[in-house]
């Protein structure tokens, strides 16, 4: 199995924390804090769409109440 090294937790007030991790192999892994051995995995490509979309805006309608 491949060795993950875990980024700190990112965390919003009263929520779960989010961690982001990668492994020599090229994968990429999202858990939430403190359940990192159920995590979901794709490429670090994956992982860089997914963070530049986030920063353009593309879901910011998750954010609306």
């Amino acid at each position: 199995m491949n060795r993950i090294s875990w980024e700190e937790p990112f965390c919003g007030t009263g929520n779960n924390c989010f961690r982001i991790g990668t492994d020599r192999e090229g994968n990429a892994y999202i858990a939430v804090a403190g359940a990192e051995d159920h995590y979901v995995t794709d490429t670090r490509e994956a992982l860089r769409t997914l963070i530049r979309d986030i920063k353009a805006g593309k879901a910011d309608h998750l954010l609306k109440d």
